[in-house]
This record gives C-alpha cells, structure tokens and sequence, in this order.
C-alpha cells in the first residue's frame, strides 16, 4: 500500500519510498496472522523477521538498511545516519531507544515505524532533501510530535515549512475510538480549540477523531492545509486488511509504515 503520490517521486536525484502495510501475506500464525511486522506483541521472531524480509524485498531495500525505533508513546524524534543502519531490523531491543519520531537525509536507508490504531504521520521536505515519520497514539498527539518535527526541522535542518509536506496515514477512526476524561482533559490542553474533534456519548466517555487532531496540530505549527493528506482508512473498520489494537482486544499484530529515499 503506497502512501499519496510520494512513490516514485524524484527529490534531488533520489526516489521517495514510502508505504504502509497491511495484515496479508505475511507467515506469522493466529492471533498475528499473517504479516505482523511487530517484534514485540510476543509473536515468533523468526516469522516477524521473515514477514520484514518480504517487505524490504518488495521495496528492493535491503532489510540490513532499515532503521525501527523503541516506540514508547512519547514525542522524542532522532535523526537517523548511516550508523544506524540495521538498529532493530531484526532485534527488538536494538531499536533505538525511547523514539517515536525518526527522519532522515540519507539515502537507500528506510524508516520503519509499528502500528495497530495509532496514526503514522509521514513528512517530506522535497528541496531540502528530509524525509521521516512519526507514531501519534493518543499521548503522542496531545504531546504535538507533529508539530515537534516541524519545529526540528525548521530550527536544526534549516528547512522552511511551506515546503513541508505531511500525510496522515490510516488509523483508528472517530466510528471506533472511545477515550475517556483523561485523555479528553490533556486535549482541552492543546494551544488551540480542540471541541471539533471529540464529541461526548455518554458520561465520561467521548468519540474522539485523532487524525483530525493531528491535522490540527500540524496546521497551528505552520504546515499549508494543502500539504497535508489525510486517509479516510479506519484500522478498527477495515478487518481484513489492518491489525487493530482496540477491536482485537490487545492480542494483535502490528503493521509497519515506512519511508526512505533510494538512490534513482
């Protein structure tokens, strides 16, 4: 599954590479079947690598070139260099540490980042030459690591934000997500009007539409509405294409969004 026009997009001489799984063919077993990308929802690791395996081929990327962060919920966002190359591609525990946002300016490396409801947020900066992505569960949406990303790219990598392209891949959707005071309280948090995006069903329980809010995070960091993207897909909705935490009760797999530049 591509994400947007990015495929085969020329940027300085490299080819953006960038996608997002699905649940099929893959060789992992019940509850994980069958392309689980997770290495750490207690799935066999040999079937988890293999399932990688299959992926880096279809992107004609070598799986020793991938790069997989520690995911943890938080808003911490690496640069990833050439020294990086293979951190967590087959191991857990040599994912790099306490991340939820990678980018890069490398190229024939690939990021690769877990997913089961939470929303991947893709990044593109075509004249500067950046590309990355970032894991907003509901923690990391209201800790705007969005917006982070913007912010570090514009103060450390020098790039201007009109030239900030985002998708908003698919997610749980507003039709299956229900949270709680506690997550509607930091919401009500955000530096901007937040009421369009939740609505109350019953006492203390609200629906709640993450992608709108990541949306709205990336647009009050500057990001043109025309460059953000946004899919309509609800992993909860969609069973027989994605994993999804919520509707699998927890014992699920995880799909993978990725995104690299490959050399042209």
């Amino acid at each position: 599954m591509t994400i947007h026009d990015w495929t085969n997009m020329r940027c300085s001489g490299r080819e953006v590479i960038a996608g997002f799984t699905t649940k099929n063919g893959g060789f992992s077993l019940s509850p994980y079947q069958s392309l689980n990308t997770g290495l750490h929802v207690g799935d066999d690791a040999a079937s988890v690598q293999k399932n990688r395996q299959v992926i880096a081929e279809e992107t004609a990327m070598p799986l020793s070139n991938w790069v997989f962060a520690d995911q943890t919920h938080e808003d911490h966002i690496m640069k990833v260099t050439k020294e990086q190359k293979g951190k967590g591609s087959l191991h857990y525990h040599e994912a790099l540490p306490r991340t939820d946002g990678l980018y890069t300016s490398e190229k024939n490396m690939m990021l690769a980042l877990c997913f089961a409801d939470c929303v991947p947020l893709y990044f593109l900066a075509p004249h500067e030459g950046l590309i990355g992505t970032a894991h907003a569960g509901w923690k990391g949406t209201v800790k705007q690591i969005g917006a982070k990303m913007v912010d570090v790219w514009s103060s450390q990598e020098g790039v201007l934000v009109d030239h900030i392209q985002v998708v908003i891949g698919p997610s749980i959707g507003i039709c299956c997500y229900i949270v709680d005071d506690v997550v509607i309280d930091q919401v009500k948090e955000l530096p901007f009007p937040a009421e369009d995006v939740y609505s109350e069903i019953s006492v203390g329980q609200y629906k709640i539409d993450l992608k709108t809010l990541n949306k709205n995070v990336l647009l009050h960091a500057g990001i043109k509405e025309e460059n953000i993207y946004v899919s309509s897909m609800c992993t909860s909705c969609s069973d027989q294409l994605f994993f999804s935490h919520r509707r699998d009760q927890g014992r699920t797999g995880r799909m993978m969004s990725f995104v690299g530049f490959k050399e042209a």
